[in-house]
């Protein structure tokens, strides 16, 4: 038995939207890498699949499709820019500081939710990558509300102003300082009647074990 480390890499929405933004359709991971929940999700809505491959003929436990192999016809393979330069799973033990959550500056939202006006905004902040079985990150939204799927299970933070979450009949209101739980499995409404910011922690942090 081989004592080499495994190599886990994760995948964000970043990953997803280079994929989608070179026109390929498949994004391929190793058996032992993941994706964060946002990623996931976005795959899914720019109709990218997400293809595991054996490893049983890549050294250190890349994937045969890795960095700069070759697609089935000899071609490059399509999803070698999202391999590349990917850091590593942080060792054990490592700590991992993210100062400013709340100044800190927030992308466009990366999946299409057809609420332009809500301009709403986000920015991961730890991922797999950082060692821990947790994501978080964090989200703004402005007046409106847009339904959301969870398979995984969200804990938010409030920030900033007001944010509502409704889950079929039960509606909760979070204001600066609030925590609201969101199990797995849930089909939400994330709303707002003014502004909002919060911090949302999803565990697990990836896509499968």
């Amino acid at each position: 038995m081989s004592d080499r480390p495994v190599q886990r890499r994760t995948f964000t929405s970043d990953d997803v939207l280079r994929v989608a933004a070179s026109g390929a359709t498949t994004l391929v991971v190793g058996p032992h890498d993941r994706l964060t929940p946002l990623a996931r999700d976005l795959a899914r809505e720019r109709g990218v699949d997400v293809v595991v491959e054996s490893s049983a003929a890549a050294p250190f436990g890349l994937p045969a499709g890795g960095p700069g192999s070759p697609s089935a016809d000899g071609s490059p393979s399509a999803v070698g820019s999202p391999w590349g330069g990917m850091p590593r799973r942080a060792p054990a033990g490592r700590l991992t500081h993210v100062a400013g959550v709340d100044r800190i500056a927030l992308d466009p939202f990366p999946a299409e939710l057809n609420r332009p006006q809500m301009d709403v905004r986000v920015r991961d902040v730890v991922t797999g990558r950082d060692g821990v079985p947790m994501a978080a990150g964090v989200l703004s939204l402005r007046e409106g509300s847009f339904p959301w799927h969870l398979d995984y299970d969200e804990i938010e933070y409030v920030i900033e102003g007001e944010l509502h979450i409704t889950l079929g009949s039960q509606r909760v209101v979070g204001r600066p300082g609030d925590v609201i739980a969101v199990p797995k499995g849930s089909s939400i409404t994330f709303g707002t009647p003014s502004w909002t910011k919060f911090l949302y922690v999803t565990y697990p942090a990836d896509w499968s074990g």
